[in-house]
């Protein structure tokens, strides 16, 4: 008797109305094979196991958006996977270019201190806006937040640096941008 197929757009218009059973049903039929396709384009398990964490994330807030006129559910669940591992590998490779003299006028300002459960940024003298709403975040979200817009990290970089899981490292910036935000309006 040959296996039932699988109903692609019945499970995204399930996750879509917030059936969560959906989502599960989706993991366990193509998160084998999306981690193939995310391991193949980070060429890191690790990348690949936090890309394929954050697709399926993407898809379960998205799946409204599905469009059957555009394309095949499963090749919407593919194409989100593969976006996301392009943009992680992309991200991953930028590196902010600074000048000399910025680069000491940084130094100066954020003194970087090797251990990452204090606060690895001493700015604690410096006045303005922007220092007391950096002081109002926790210690880690805000060495976070000072390694990716100081000194030009990467998110995986950062999660090396502070043994944290990359997907904790993208929501504390993610969150630590949107507290700043309020901070400073």
């Amino acid at each position: 008797m040959p296996e039932p197929v699988f109903n692609y757009e019945a499970c995204l218009m399930a996750c879509a109305r917030g059936e969560q059973q959906a989502l599960r049903d989706l993991y366990e039929q193509e998160s084998s094979r999306l981690l193939g396709v995310a391991r193949r384009i980070a060429g890191n398990d690790a990348l690949a196991e936090d890309i394929v964490h954050d697709a399926f994330i993407r898809i379960w807030t998205r799946a409204s958006r599905f469009d059957p006129a555009r394309g095949s559910a499963r090749g919407w669940i593919f194409s989100v996977t593969r976006h996301l591992a392009l943009n992680f590998v992309r991200d991953g490779a930028r590196e902010v270019q600074v000048g000399e003299d910025q680069e000491m006028v940084l130094h100066d300002a954020l003194s970087l201190q090797d251990t990452p459960e204090t606060d690895a940024f001493e700015y604690g003298s410096r006045t303005g806006r922007i220092y007391r709403c950096l002081e109002q975040l926790e210690p880690a979200r805000r060495n976070c937040i000072l390694h990716a817009y100081v000194d030009g990290y990467s998110h995986a970089q950062i999660a090396l640096k502070l043994g944290t899981p990359l997907g904790t490292v993208k929501a504390w910036i993610k969150r630590s941008l949107t507290a700043l935000r309020a901070c400073m309006s």
